[in-house]
């Protein structure tokens, strides 16, 4: 039997399936599909504006690096005229993150934008092994997200940017949706599917990837043969998201629209005027000027508990008088209130900058050095492509790195459907139509 055409340009061999349609392509009509989606979502939802100074938030894992390819790709195919560079947080998670940021490094060369790497050791004064040393690993995700998400702010405005462009996708969404119904947090869902946040603060985060598939993302990364980050973060078994993902997963696995239908529904939300009253106003932290919903922003609230050798106060107060001023680091306590970048220290794994040279560099922030891309740097595939597929996140902006598309494109290659688990089920996404199997060179 001939072997089943694209379904779009009728003429190449159909490789995959898309997870998303259901539909049977070939892979560049895939890579033109998915990109020419991403590129529908930023106009129709009017994302950024010309000239305007993009952070793309990256990690090095496999959404943050498809989505600075893509970004790259669309600026220049369209003319949007951004200007994007690389935005990267040192949790301090070793044998993680300062393995992750080498990736981060090399994809500064690869994509010809500049990287910004700012640490919680110099933010806050702690690191995140610290912070797991003092509090174990029950509410280390709470600590990291909040510390992230400012973090990403504090970097964001210090480099002059106007928007933060995360990697979060349908997945990621679909998941904050059910979590907020199973929480009963009825305001914020009308608010967690939105694709543009924080539009009420001086720097909106958008979500490119909100309706794209996270399967999708992994089989560009496969198939664009892409350099990223696949480790685990150490801390990522004890995140309290699983349960969520896997819910999401057997719902796709199901029926393959049930994402999309989850992340509509939440967008049709219509909430009476008592509810949306319950909505927490936006205001400035008394202690660190950061927007707040309470007056002492939640990063203060666990740096005080910290610093005062008791974690746990960060994790069950949240309002009230709190004793003591906590707040971040000395070293950056006045300057980040004054969004002046010249006691600033950003660093890397092995890169240490004077506080003094920092002041005289472009926005503050000092560009930092990455030894060339070699071959040999890149994974040969697909071992390269051993990144999660249902990966857990903590609080938005947090995206530890899993390895359960092993499973996903192991199974495919070896012909296993539906398996146990929710990524082996997943096994159809990649298709070797006609009794064959996928291969890196398939076409």
């Amino acid at each position: 039997m001939a072997p089943r055409l694209c379904i779009k340009c009728q003429s190449s061999k159909a490789m995959l399936k898309r997870p998303k349609t259901q539909e049977q392509v070939c892979r560049e009509c895939f890579f033109a599909l998915f990109e020419e989606e991403v590129h529908e979502t930023v106009v129709q939802t009017k994302l950024f504006k010309h000239g305007e100074r993009v952070a793309i938030a990256a990690s090095g894992g496999k959404d943050s690096t498809v989505l600075a390819h893509i970004m790259t790709t669309l600026n220049a195919r369209y003319g949007y005229g951004l200007d994007l560079f690389l935005l990267s947080i040192d949790e301090g998670i070793a044998g993680y993150r300062d393995d992750s940021l080498e990736t981060v490094k090399r994809n500064e060369l690869q994509y010809g934008i500049p990287l910004k790497v700012v640490s919680y050791k110099d933010l806050y004064g702690w690191t995140m092994d610290e912070i797991v040393a003092q509090i174990g690993t029950k509410n280390n995700c709470t600590f990291c997200g909040v510390f992230r998400r400012q973090a990403l702010d504090r970097g964001a405005v210090l480099a002059g940017a106007n928007k933060i462009a995360t990697g979060h996708n349908a997945d990621d969404v679909a998941e904050t949706v059910l979590l907020n119904i199973l929480r009963g947090d009825v305001p914020r869902l009308g608010r967690c599917a939105n694709i543009i946040t924080g539009e009420d603060s001086s720097l909106p985060r958008v979500k490119p990837f909100k309706y794209a598939y996270e399967k999708e993302i992994v089989l560009y990364a496969y198939y664009k043969k892409l350099d990223y980050f696949s480790t685990e973060c150490v801390y990522a078994p004890f995140a309290a998201r699983g349960f969520a993902r896997e819910f999401i997963k057997d719902l796709e696995a199901a029926r393959p629209m049930a994402i999309i239908d989850v992340i509509r529904s939440a967008e049709d939300f219509i909430f009476t005027t008592a509810s949306e009253d319950k909505l927490p106003q936006p205001r400035t932290c008394e202690r660190c000027s950061y927007i707040s919903s309470q007056p002492v922003c939640k990063a203060c609230v666990l740096l005080e508990g910290l610093n005062r050798g008791l974690p746990r106060l960060g994790v069950s107060r949240t309002r009230g008088r709190r004793g003591e001023k906590a707040g971040l680091h000395p070293d950056v306590e006045r300057i980040v209130t004054t969004q002046a970048a010249s006691a600033v220290r950003w660093t890397a794994p092995g890169v240490s900058v004077d506080k003094e040279a920092v002041g005289s560099s472009s926005h503050g922030i000092v560009e930092l050095a990455a030894a060339p891309v070699s071959s040999s740097s890149v994974e040969p595939l697909p071992a390269v492509v051993a990144s999660c597929i249902a990966q857990p996140k903590g609080e938005e902006g947090c995206a530890p790195e899993g390895a359960s598309a092993t499973a996903l494109l192991q199974e495919a290659h070896t012909g296993q459907g539906q398996g146990g688990s929710a990524a082996a089920r997943a096994g159809d996404t990649v298709l070797g139509l006609e009794g064959g199997h996928v291969n890196g060179s398939g076409g």
